[in-house]
């Protein structure tokens, strides 16, 4: 798992000519108060690189009271656009930066905010990804970063990136999940009507995200699928179901979700078994059948290659959050 959270105060750097989209991610999913909800509020600010108000890319301004020093008590920062991407931050943006990354924040770059982190010398000898667009660009500029330009996002270390547009909302409901556990992370998804979980590791440019006319999408199976992760689910099975021969399944379920449906299941079904873990004292055996996946020994397989630590651990640390 990652390093925890110190605490739950957020900033966002706002700077001339920044993407609206990618600010407008982080203010729905860290900046709105869910609180009578259950969902527990994040301490958020939006802090500007010089006197305000900026100018946007979208045609209105921005103004804020906070500038770079809120960076210093924050907790997680995030950097959602970067306009000039050769260009690297001030030397005031670098140093805070750095600042928030030495105290162990947690560091978010989306989209084209990663050319600002790579500018900054945080992501030297890390895995990171941006848009697939600007890949070439970013190699050319960085080549000490380890880029992966095929998946959404790269969340393994406290300094995170996404790819493009949408990827911004998968990374920061990744990080409710690394913080408050997946119950949060899927309200939080279903308030924004937008998938509760897509794996970073799935790609970014999908094939086929529309059906053709005359096609029918999967959207009814997989949402059949995730009500039956307890049973023996086989791709010759479920091409049946869709009424598809399996190398016609197979392939229109990655152009349309962008990856396999054995990775797309097992990651359904670690996710549940975070939830009933959380949620529940059901022992892990029991866990790792109503999940489907037979036995502990498998759950835990699993569970610790794509969360980090052991169930048991997970039920532990969120336990004791609690």
């Amino acid at each position: 798992m990652l390093p925890p959270l110190p605490g739950r105060c957020v900033a966002v750097l706002g700077t001339a000519d920044m993407a609206a989209f990618e600010l407008g991610v982080a203010c729905e999913v860290f900046g709105t108060d869910r609180s009578d909800r259950g969902i527990p509020r994040w301490d958020f600010a939006l802090c500007l690189d010089s006197a305000g108000p900026l100018p946007t890319r979208s045609g209105f301004t921005i103004g804020s009271p906070y500038g770079l020093e809120r960076l210093a008590g924050s907790d997680l920062v995030i950097v959602p656009s970067w306009p000039h991407l050769d260009v690297p931050p001030p030397r005031a943006i670098v140093d805070a930066l750095h600042a928030a990354a030495g105290r162990g924040a947690w560091i978010l770059g989306y989209c084209s905010g990663t050319f600002a982190l790579a500018h900054a010398g945080l992501l030297t000898g890390r895995r990171a990804t941006t848009h697939w667009f600007q890949a070439d660009r970013f190699r050319a500029l960085f080549p000490d970063v380890d880029l992966d330009p095929d998946v959404l996002y790269v969340a393994d270390t406290p300094v995170m990136t996404s790819a493009g547009t949408s990827a911004a909302v998968d990374l920061s409901l990744q990080v409710l999940r690394e913080v408050d556990g997946p119950e949060i992370a899927n309200a939080v998804a279903r308030r924004m009507v937008v998938p509760p979980h897509r794996d970073g590791g799935q790609a970014q440019y999908v094939e086929r995200p529309l059906p053709a006319e005359g096609d029918h999408d999967l959207a009814d199976l997989l949402a059949w699928m995730s009500g039956h992760l307890d049973e023996d689910l086989t791709v010759t099975g479920l091409a049946r179901r869709a009424s598809m021969s399996e190398r016609t399944f197979a392939r229109r379920f990655r152009a349309e979700t962008g990856t396999t449906p054995h990775h797309w299941l097992t990651w359904q079904r670690v996710l549940l078994a975070q939830r009933l873990l959380e949620t529940t004292d059901l022992d892990v055996d029991q866990i790792a059948r109503r999940c489907g996946f037979g036995g502990a020994a498998t759950l835990r397989h699993h569970f610790v290659g794509r969360v980090g630590t052991s169930p048991q651990r997970y039920r532990r640390t969120f336990r004791r959050a609690a």
